[in-house]
């Protein structure tokens, strides 16, 4: 399986466990508790596995960083929080640190 897949398994259990992890109500409520450790338990077997072929920092820092995006989004979407300019501001200095790895950096691979 192509790295960037698995990295991106790795995204979408991390979010599926940070959502559930509000949904939890602070692990008051089993059925999202029991997302939370699936959801990050995955999350971890797959970033684990994108660690064969890139390099610790650049992995965490893709994964964190789609991490943090699709939260705030989901954030926004799904429990109506609203972000202000320096919120804003600072999402997109991790999506432009996220495309300056991807385009400049030998580090990473294509």
């Amino acid at each position: 399986m192509p790295t960037y897949l698995i990295l991106a398994a790795a995204v979408l259990f991390e979010t599926i466990g940070t959502t559930a992890l509000k949904a939890s109500a602070a692990f008051t409520r089993p059925g999202p508790t029991l997302i939370v450790i699936a959801g990050y338990g995955l999350a971890f077997y797959f970033l684990a596995l994108t660690l064969r072929t890139l390099p610790v920092g650049v992995a965490y820092a893709l994964w964190s960083a789609l991490g943090i995006a699709l939260i705030t989004l989901i954030g926004w979407v799904w429990y109506g929080e609203r972000l202000d300019g320096a919120a804003l501001a600072g999402l997109g200095l991790i999506a432009a640190g996220v495309i300056v790895i991807q385009l400049f950096s030998g580090t990473a691979t294509h």
